[in-house]
């Protein structure tokens, strides 16, 4: 194989910069295995390390500060045939610290080249994480105060099974990306380099002075044999063939007519404690049994038992895509902690729009055409209402029919429960 280098794209890095070098060693390693573009996964982060992706014609993935890992792990895990390599910088080493520890105790197959430059090189040559103590940087102090992290020690310790250290100026480092990217298991290299446009104006650092220094680093050959054990994807893989299959999800069997048709839309603003969720399950269990394609996005505090509780619902005979709601077919309105995290919907939703609303609840803002119910006069319990409000809607056929509704709750519920809802609604429509 040839280089997979993005002739459209060349590397562009300041003059001197050492990542240009990392990026050549990089290709050179790649065409030494043989590999295509097409077996190939290279996932960046943010900083000057995230412009590898651009570089190479092959499989990309642009990331988040720290987070390259995760990416990768998933892309990994999912094609577990791809070299998955994520090019990361001291910076985002840093900041991404947990994530590094989480993919050395597993032992995944990836290749993490940390392109080294002691800075934060982007965004003006602060302190990272392996800043020496006497670098002289942007951020005043910091380094001063603070230990810096060898990379190796920390990978190696935390699980890595190959921890290499190197200089982007060495003639054997395509060499060494290499052997890493053979290893079957979790790689990293540490890529000591120049940083011209930041942290060589304040720090006389030389390739000399890189060779130098790491001569004076501690081995890492133990890491091998004492972090040696399975690739994580393959024994994963492993353990799951020994388990019984999952069970297939339950089928519902369409046997209802659905009113109207076309996309339908249903927006359920209460509160903590009126079974919004559940009433938004029953339409979505309601539009499968009439063979429609459901979706259900709900919202609500952490505080579960008090505050407000919103349900957004979308039927359609077609599959959906955008669950947005902007102009619902239907808003049911049980209590004012929902309507107020909806007022905006409320106020632009047109005259067409059918809102079903619990009397005393106000709506003075709101375009759509309102009906008020008054559920307590019909001695239902608050913790009813988002159910009976679907009676409301179902009694007309807005979105669903009353026969979609019973049907529905015999999917839901059983016994005295099911008897209780089907009474209730039979109250409800009744009182109509």
């Amino acid at each position: 194989m040839g280089s997979l280098l993005n002739r459209s794209r060349p590397p562009v890095f300041c003059p001197g910069c050492a990542h240009e070098r990392v990026v050549a060693a990089l290709d050179r390693a790649l065409a030494n295995l043989g590999l295509g573009g097409e077996q190939v996964a290279i996932v960046s982060d943010i900083g000057c390390s995230g412009l590898f992706d651009t570089f190479f014609d092959t499989h990309a993935l642009h990331g988040l500060h720290g987070r390259a890992l995760t990416y990768a792990t998933g892309i990994k895990l999912a094609r577990p045939e791809l070299h998955v390599i994520v090019t990361m910088g001291d910076g985002g080493l840093g900041i991404g610290g947990a994530h590094v520890l989480s993919t050395c105790r597993r032992n995944i197959d990836l290749t993490l080249l940390v392109l080294n430059n002691f800075n934060y090189g982007m965004t003006g040559g602060q302190c990272s994480s392996t800043t020496p103590a006497d670098a002289s940087v942007s951020s005043g102090f910091l380094n001063r105060i603070e230990r810096p992290v060898d990379i190796c020690q920390l990978t190696g310790t935390a699980g890595a099974g190959f921890v290499a250290r190197g200089s982007a100026y060495q003639q054997d480092l395509p060499a060494q990306i290499e052997a890493a990217m053979r290893f079957e298991g979790f790689s990293v290299v540490d890529i000591w380099g120049i940083c011209p446009g930041r942290y060589t104006k304040r720090n006389k650092l030389t390739p000399k002075l890189i060779e130098d220094a790491l001569e004076q680093m501690p081995p890492l050959e133990p890491f091998a044999a004492l972090n040696a054990r399975g690739e994580y994807g393959r024994r994963y893989r492993e353990e799951a063939a020994r388990m019984a299959a999952a069970a297939p999800p339950a089928a519902v069997e369409a046997r209802c007519s659905a009113p109207g048709e076309g996309r339908r839309e249903v927006v359920i603003l209460g509160a903590a404690g009126q079974r919004v969720i559940t009433a938004g399950e029953i339409v979505c269990l309601a539009g499968a049994v009439a063979g429609l394609h459901a979706t259900q996005k709900n919202e609500y505090p952490i505080t579960v038992l008090r505050g407000h509780s919103v349900s957004e619902l979308i039927l359609s005979e077609k599959e959906i895509g955008y669950t947005g709601i902007d102009r619902p077919s239907a808003v049911i309105a049980l209590a004012p902690e929902g309507t107020s995290r909806r007022r905006g919907m409320l106020a632009r939703v047109p005259h067409e729009t059918r809102v079903i609303r619990a009397a005393g609840v106000d709506l003075s803002d709101c375009g759509g055409t309102i009906e008020t119910h008054d559920f307590k006069a019909l001695r239902i319990k608050p913790a009813d209402w988002a159910l009976a409000a679907l009676a409301v809607l179902a009694a007309e056929g807005t979105v669903i029919s009353r026969e979609m509704l019973e049907a529905a709750l015999g999917l839901r519920f059983s016994g005295n429960t099911l008897s209780d809802a089907l009474g209730m609604i039979d109250r409800v429509i009744a009182g109509l």
